[in-house]
């Protein structure tokens, strides 16, 4: 037999040995020693007891307080309108430019009479022709020579001249663009030699003042204001404006659902624009509120945003809260007792119901 086989055989049946030994080796025993109930190491394997958890609070007492509503927008003019031609004509003399601030009735641009005037003759010849006719049937009518419907159907004849001649007239003020309002010439559309149709645009006239800063509120703040509320806009120009709420709209922008709300300010040295950016905060009912570190605020097992405070039982209990505003330096809350004990270090190692030591001192807004 080969020797190489031989060996391996060998080594093969000793592994094995080896291993059923392991096996089956006894386990040593451990003896189990009691322990005194009273002894230092019964003491020191008991749970041991612990006290209240430690807090650090302040007092912070309630103040009244403005709310306040801030909307973002732009600033708008009151009146933008664009000047029409009433009737058609061609166009024989402007009298303004872009820019230029006209007077109501000034008289901006003229058309083409051609033969409005000759119209205008015959109807007032015709009047007068008329006239002389209902004069004649009424004598004959009370002498009893005429009927009664020959001096109706002069009277007609009359009416319908006067109709006629006034109609005519008012074609002729059409030809005469006059300025509605007051204001500034925005644009100007028509030029000497065109000729305007009927509906076409000649010019474009703004009103200066009042002037209008909208914007899109909420519909979480929307009730907060009111028609006839203060309010003071920003604009990024940096003018200050302060004015008051002309309207707040009834109904909400699908897309966003925020309502449109617009502050009517004074605009007499002329200086707003139509269009620039502006932030416009609204002064609402004043509230008593808390100021308060934001780093207070805290969530509860629900998810509902407020403070831990500790009550007169050394008790930990949960305020939710609402923020009416906040900044970099604070925020002011609503929704607390008017003294309130917050905790201010260690509200996240305590839960409500918790009982708790404390060190107090009172705050206010800083």
């Amino acid at each position: 037999m080969n020797r190489s086989v031989i060996i391996a055989g060998v080594i093969a049946v000793g592994v094995t040995g080896w291993i059923v030994s392991g096996q089956f080796k006894e386990e040593p025993m451990v003896e189990t020693v009691a322990v005194d109930p009273s002894s230092e190491i019964a003491s020191a394997l008991q749970p041991k007891e612990t006290g209240p958890v430690n807090v650090q609070t302040k007092i912070f007492v309630a103040e009244p307080r403005a709310q306040e509503v801030v909307v973002r927008g732009r600033t708008e003019a009151i009146r933008t309108v664009e000047l029409k031609a009433e009737t058609p004509g061609r166009v024989v003399e402007v009298l303004v430019e872009r820019g230029q601030r006209v007077k109501e009735g000034d008289v901006l641009v003229k058309f083409a009479v051609k033969d409005r005037l000759a119209q205008l003759a015959e109807a007032e010849a015709l009047i007068r022709q008329r006239e002389i006719e209902y004069k004649a049937a009424n004598a004959l009518n009370k002498k009893g020579f005429s009927a009664a419907t020959t001096l109706a159907g002069s009277k007609a004849l009359l009416d319908s001249a006067r109709a006629k001649a006034k109609s005519v007239k008012i074609l002729l003020e059409d030809l005469i663009i006059r300025a509605p309002f007051d204001g500034i010439i925005d644009e100007r559309a028509a030029e000497i030699g065109d000729f305007i149709k009927d509906g076409g645009t000649i010019l474009t006239i703004v009103d200066e003042n009042p002037f209008l800063v909208t914007g899109q509120i909420s519909e979480l703040y929307v009730n907060r204001i009111k028609v006839g509320d203060e309010g003071t806009a920003k604009l990024v120009t940096g003018e200050i404006v302060k004015g008051k709420v002309r309207f707040i709209s009834k109904t909400s922008d699908p897309a966003t659902r925020t309502f449109r709300v617009e502050l009517l300010v004074q605009n007499d040295d002329k200086r707003l624009r139509s269009g620039v950016t502006a932030e416009t905060t609204f002064k609402t009912e004043e509230v008593m509120a808390h100021f308060i570190s934001p780093a207070f605020l805290t969530l509860n097992e629900a998810g509902e945003l407020g403070v831990r405070a500790v009550n007169e039982e050394n008790t930990v209990i949960f305020y939710p809260v609402t923020v009416l505003t906040d900044g970099t330096a604070g925020a002011w809350i609503g929704g607390l007792p008017k003294e309130t004990r917050l905790i201010t270090v260690g509200q996240e190692y305590v839960r409500e119901g918790e009982k708790v030591a404390y060190q107090t001192k009172t705050a206010g807004a800083q």
